[in-house]
């Protein structure tokens, strides 16, 4: 998406920030534009194709991402008519651009894990059983979608629907979670920081682990290894089993979005879960 002076992203920012300029910024994504105001300052306008998306986000903004201040953006303003938000942009890369074996890399797991202790920690419920069943539903219905698709074999459906059950009978923390907590979210600087909240909410706490285990750790267990030094604890037994069942639900997501969004590598990295469980 190309920004131009009728962009609802472009508006916005002149109604409640005057003059600005659009920086190029090759590493955004299409609905995100970077922009400088007249003194110089740097902020990201960013417009949602659904609605849902921005309703979830905005209510993050207002709800919870002040349990991260000095690690996140602070929202500017918003126009529900074009789901569009204004927020301030933090100073750093991503952390997904740090080769792979860097110092650099685990130091970056190391802040993650400290930065989502202190969410977690202060956004923490007691075990109750509602989670997993709520969990449970919605995974089931990631496994209808799949087999609407064509996209599992029996024995690849039994053994979701297994860890489906696994789920609803669990007891599990739960906690305020970010939800696609990886690198790509994640901006090295003076100090570490966090963005993209749409999909962020209550869920089971130890949900928050698991793109970071099936995408990066099981290939770098040093990675995980500074990720719970800086969290403040590792997972105990019943969290890395409930672990495994959370990557099932990596596997069916994957699938069906790599179907539905002709990416081959999501549909792939869905398989090599699946594969893995199995």
């Amino acid at each position: 998406m190309i920004a131009t002076s009728d962009d609802p992203r472009i508006q916005l920012a002149h109604h409640l920030l005057g003059a600005v300029d659009i920086a190029a910024d090759p590493a955004l994504p299409p609905r995100v534009v970077r922009l400088v105001a007249g003194d110089g300052r740097h902020f990201i306008a960013k417009q949602h194709a659904e609605r849902d998306r921005y309703a979830g986000e905005l209510h993050a903004y207002g709800a919870w991402v002040t349990h991260l201040t000095g690690h996140a953006p602070e929202l500017v303003g918003r126009d529900d008519a074009t789901h569009t938000l204004l927020l301030t942009a933090l100073a750093g890369d991503r952390a997904d651009t740090v080769a792979p074996g860097l110092p650099e890399e685990e130091l970056a797991h190391h802040e993650a894990g400290h930065v989502l202790g202190k969410l977690h920690r202060a956004t923490a419920m007691p075990q109750g059983g509602a989670v997993g069943a709520a969990l449970a539903q919605r995974f089931q219905r990631w496994i209808d979608r799949a087999v609407h698709a064509d996209l599992l074999d029996a024995a690849a459906e039994n053994l979701l629907k297994h860890h489906a059950a696994i789920m609803g009978t669990s007891h599990m923390d739960s906690a305020i979670c970010h939800l696609d907590y990886q690198p790509r979210n994640w901006l090295l600087g003076d100090t570490f920081g966090i963005y993209d909240f749409e999909h962020m909410r209550r869920d089971a706490r130890v949900r928050d682990f698991a793109r970071l285990e099936f995408r990066r750790w099981q290939a770098a267990p040093h990675l995980r290894t500074a990720f719970f030094d800086g969290y403040g604890r590792p997972p105990n037994d019943t969290e890395r089993r409930l672990l495994e069942s959370f990557g099932a639900i990596e596997a069916a997501t994957a699938l069906v979005k790599g179907h539905q969004e002709r990416d081959l590598a999501l549909s792939a990295h869905g398989r090599t879960v699946l594969s893995r469980l199995t």
